[in-house]
């Protein structure tokens, strides 16, 4: 718990604000929610601590990001801005440089060119004595940097994303593959790159359903996806070769999941909200259920480990840091991980869903990035009059 001695008011920790705000300072999210995550875990065990203190420890953290970072965390947040960023509404807020480079982030762009960008945006506004801005004056200097440094194309990718934020449409990112392929850790983060609140596992619909369905009534929910087919009723008679019966049980196991899915995404669609679905069973299929509505934008997309020694690092790895989600089964089992990948790979490439290759994170993520905005692209076209209108 953080103790604040001036409102005698005890709050728990949460790691999402201490993101957004050390993204404000100017950290990438990954950097911000690395810091959060590490800080969070020091404070496993400590009873209280006051937010004089927390502060502190988040000084510490902030060291080998230099003087700038840390001039940014500690200046008092009553300060009186330099420069007025006015919405439609006349509202105005702050400029911040660190808001400025989240604003790029899901175009994709190298850090260091996103930092550059926002600095020498901050550096003009600066050097001409502006004291105030329109939010559309601001998106067009932005995209003027953009295309100055990075080209047509980088500002281009700007402006798409700059006239789907203003539209009011709303993102359904599907996230299919089998387990470690690195679904969760993406999800989770390009959930706070495009600030989209809702995120669910098909794992944890998947453990409800057990809790409603018992075993003797649905035995292949009460499996691994890639061990379905050892519950499936068998038949006199039937045979079939392993992966073939591995298909069928993960295909009927799906078809179960296929009702949970369908109830999030129009709960989803009622609330009128952005949200990420990750998990094995996201099969092609499961687009058919995707609610009618010319104001979502259903985005499926495959993650995948393309080399079998590198997927088997990873489970590895995971086991390292997440011991309860049974590294050792998934090891044991490796030959049918890799054969349910298989399977899903040449469905998705039948039905045309994309598939991102996990082999680099940096480029994971971009690759995640670029799959949604050429979803966008089909909608909206970049056009800079509407964007800076």
């Amino acid at each position: 718990m953080i103790f604040d001695p001036a409102e005698q008011a005890r709050v728990p920790f949460l790691r999402g604000i201490l993101t957004r705000s050390l993204q404000d300072c100017g950290l990438s999210f990954e950097e911000s929610y690395r810091v959060a995550s590490e800080i969070r875990d020091e404070l496993q065990g400590v009873g209280e601590l006051s937010n004089s203190e927390l502060r502190q420890l988040v000084l510490k953290h902030l060291d080998s990001f230099g003087a700038e970072v840390i001039e940014r965390y500690r200046q008092p947040s009553g300060q009186t801005p330099t420069i007025l960023v006015r919405d439609a509404k006349g509202r105005g807020v702050p400029y911040s440089r660190g808001r400025s480079r989240m604003t790029l982030e899901p175009c994709g762009f190298e850090a260091e060119d996103s930092i550059d960008i926002a600095n020498r945006l901050h550096d003009d506004l600066t050097r001409q004595g502006i004291t105030e801005i329109e939010v559309p004056e601001l998106r067009r200097r932005t995209h003027a940097q953009i295309v100055e440094r990075l080209g047509e194309k980088a500002g281009k990718s700007y402006l798409i994303w700059q006239e789907f934020g203003k539209s009011e449409q709303r993102l359904l990112l599907l996230m299919g593959g089998t387990a470690g392929v690195g679904k969760s850790t993406f999800a989770t983060q390009v959930a706070g790159i495009l600030d989209i609140i809702r995120i669910q596992s098909t794992d944890m619909l998947r453990e409800v359903m057990r809790k409603m369905l018992p075993e003797r009534l649905a035995p292949v929910l009460h499996a691994s996806s890639f061990l379905a087919w050892d519950r499936m009723p068998r038949v006199e008679g039937q045979s079939a070769d392993e992966s073939t019966l591995l298909k069928e049980g993960y295909l009927q196991q799906v078809e179960l999941l296929t009702v949970a899915c369908e109830a999030v995404m129009q709960r989803a669609h009622k609330e009128r909200v952005s949200l990420i679905i990750e998990g094995v069973h996201l099969h092609p299929r499961v687009l058919d259920f995707v609610p009618e509505d010319k104001g979502l934008i259903a985005v499926p997309m495959m993650l995948a480990v393309l080399k079998r020694g590198e997927l088997k690092a990873r489970i590895c790895g995971r086991g390292e840091k997440e011991p309860d989600r049974r590294a050792k089964r998934y090891l044991k089992h490796l030959d049918d991980l890799w054969r349910l990948q298989s399977f899903l790979l040449s469905e998705a490439d039948h039905y045309g869903v994309p598939i991102v290759a996990n082999d680099n994170k940096r480029r994971t993520r971009r690759g995640i990035l670029r799959t949604v905005e050429a979803a966008l692209a089909k909608r909206f076209s970049g056009d800079p009059e509407r964007v800076f209108s």
